[in-house]
């Protein structure tokens, strides 16, 4: 299956964060990237030329001989490319990138083969990561291409899973949460240390140390602060301290509430369930 695989010409159908990673990774595992497409010349030209692929701008001009189209473009715009992406590579094997967007999407425009190929994980230009580490999860319409998007996903990382849309839709949310919305902690973190000519370099040790412990205690346990322990003088004096700054006071008092019945929640459950 692997010489099947690396045989595979793909196209990459976007040239942001996600496609320039993922294509890096492909291209290291020995993979063909054939061509990138991106409405501007400037990023089609720029990834193109990392992963030796030929620069696309115009969807006509996309290639109807690829066996795999990899298509990792901003949800909002998905739905209204899809035809014009499909028209005479209807029988080629499509796949998106998007965590919230069903698969059933294809189908919708008479795609034949198709599926996701979803790397759950933030992604920036200027970071490396280390694509091995990133849990991948795939799904497909028929079961040989399910194999197919394995045995490729299975090039790139040791975390390889299958994962229909609701589960799909559940790991997107639930990566809101965890990534995007804790970075807006730090970002207002950020701003309240500015206020003070306090660096948030300070904040670094206890963000690191944060992130190691859940890698063995369960959120829930590793859970510590005021609210937690419903520390309601300290609680106060923080609200008094955000007087200036209301939408930061409704945040602080909501998380401060989610935080402590959250606590009191897993204080009253049985042990057989905690365990």
């Amino acid at each position: 299956m692997k010489e099947l695989t690396h045989s595979l010409p793909i196209v990459l159908v976007g040239a942001g964060n996600l496609a320039t990673h993922l294509g890096k990774a492909l291209k290291q595992a020995g993979y063909t990237i054939v061509q990138v497409y991106s409405r501007t010349n400037e990023s089609a030209t720029q990834l193109a030329e990392l992963l030796q692929a030929e620069p696309v701008t115009e969807i006509d001009g996309l290639t109807t001989e690829a066996g795999l189209y990899i298509v990792a473009l901003k949800d909002a715009v998905l739905p209204e490319l899809i035809p014009s992406l499909l028209k005479g590579r209807e029988e080629s094997l499509w796949v998106h990138t998007a965590g919230s967007i069903p698969m059933n999407i294809w189908e919708e425009h008479g795609a034949d083969r198709y599926g996701v190929f979803y790397p759950m994980q933030t992604f920036s230009k200027q970071r490396d990561v280390c694509f091995s580490e990133i849990p991948l999860f795939v799904e497909a319409r028929c079961a040989d291409d399910v194999c197919l998007l394995k045995e490729v996903a299975g090039e790139l990382t040791n975390h390889v899973y299958e994962a229909d849309s609701e589960q799909r839709r559940s790991l997107h949310l639930a990566a809101v949460f965890c990534s995007n919305f804790a970075n807006h902690m730090y970002a207002l973190s950020a701003g309240l240390l500015e206020k003070y000519n306090l660096p948030f370099s300070s904040m670094l040790s206890l963000i690191d140390e944060t992130a190691r412990k859940v890698h063995q205690l369960d959120p829930r346990q590793a859970q510590t602060g005021p609210a937690v322990r419903n520390d309601v003088n300290v609680m106060e004096k923080h609200l008094q301290m955000l007087a200036d700054e209301p939408h930061l006071q409704s945040l602080y008092k909501a998380l401060s509430e989610s935080i402590h019945q959250m606590a009191r929640s897993s204080s009253s459950e049985p042990a057989s369930r905690k365990s």
